[in-house]
């Protein structure tokens, strides 16, 4: 299995001429940036490894796809949560269920120490290979790199001298390698905390600011994880005119904050990264219907 060469799709948006880079369909398990990221660890040898340990939410596109890396790879899997909600120990549903069927050990624990000692750099130690948390490593620019060049093949084939790529961010790790191995502007928005945050996220992998993507403005302040009626109703939106279905968690973000961009207005050729994660969907829109009493 390659995992690479994903689709690029042209659609209209909003009156918009869009180009999509579908890695959501690179895999039907092993798909999305995650994918990408965690590339390295699949693709090359870690002699007497046999334990995949990382941490984060219990419901984060990166326990899935580590659960999946770890099946291929043969190894045991223990990812580190702060808190499972009751519900959703009794009522397994999307990433969290998805992990566990791949056998994911899911452990509910204080994760301070683990985040200390993974924040040291050492990711491999004994029989254990750490990542951190959203796949936040140096190692993740092997599978951007690749996605980069998969990028540039398509606009040398297409004779493109004007190319914008956006994506949303949470640890900015995939913005961040791309504007590193792309010749052109890589422009993103800060989905998990405020940009702050995503800044001190692209000084923790490279201090050369040349290479750190844009942040676009956000029309206001979002929490992550909170549910906003203009989320859904553009991920609707999204669906209706495109026929595709993005991740309701990063994806409305990030077309609120390119279509309120100057960039939309110009005739600049933008390819928008669908960066998988549709896993979590029903449990969200699930969410939604229970707060706006949509009807199923």
């Amino acid at each position: 299995m390659k995992f690479t060469n994903s689709p690029m799709q042209e659609v209209t948006f909003n009156n918009r001429k869009l180009y999509i880079k579908r890695d959501d369909l690179l895999d039907t398990h092993f798909s999305g940036n995650k994918a990408r990221k965690f590339y390295y660890f699949y693709k090359n040898d870690f002699k007497n490894i046999n334990k995949l340990v990382s941490y984060g939410s219990a419901q984060a596109n990166s326990l899935y796809s580590m659960s999946v890396l770890a099946k291929l790879r043969g190894w045991n899997f223990e990812f580190y949560v702060k808190h499972i909600a009751s519900f959703l120990k009794n009522n397994p549903q999307g990433n969290y269920k998805a992990a566990l069927e791949n056998g994911a050990k899911i452990i509910e624990k204080n994760v301070e120490d683990l985040n200390c000692f993974i924040k040291k750099n050492i990711y491999q130690c004994d029989d254990t290979l750490y990542i951190q948390e959203g796949g936040r490593e140096k190692e993740a620019s092997y599978g951007i790199e690749i996605l980069a060049n998969e990028i540039k093949t398509w606009q040398h084939e297409n004779d493109i001298k004007d190319l914008l790529v956006c994506l949303p961010s949470g640890t900015g790790t995939t913005a961040l390698f791309l504007q590193k191995y792309l010749d052109c502007e890589v422009v993103t928005c800060s989905c998990v905390g405020k940009d702050e945050y995503l800044k001190k996220q692209f000084f923790m992998l490279e201090e050369n600011e040349k290479y750190h993507p844009k942040i676009l403005e956000k029309p206001k302040n979002y929490h992550f994880g909170k549910l906003y009626l203009e989320f859904y109703e553009i991920y609707k939106q999204l669906k209706k005119q495109t026929n595709i279905e993005f991740d309701l968690l990063y994806d409305p973000l990030g077309f609120i904050s390119l279509f309120n961009s100057s960039y939309i207005k110009t005739n600049r050729t933008i390819v928008y990264i669908h960066q998988g994660g549709i896993l979590g969907n029903p449990s969200m829109i699930e969410r939604y219907n229970r707060k706006f009493c949509f009807k199923k």
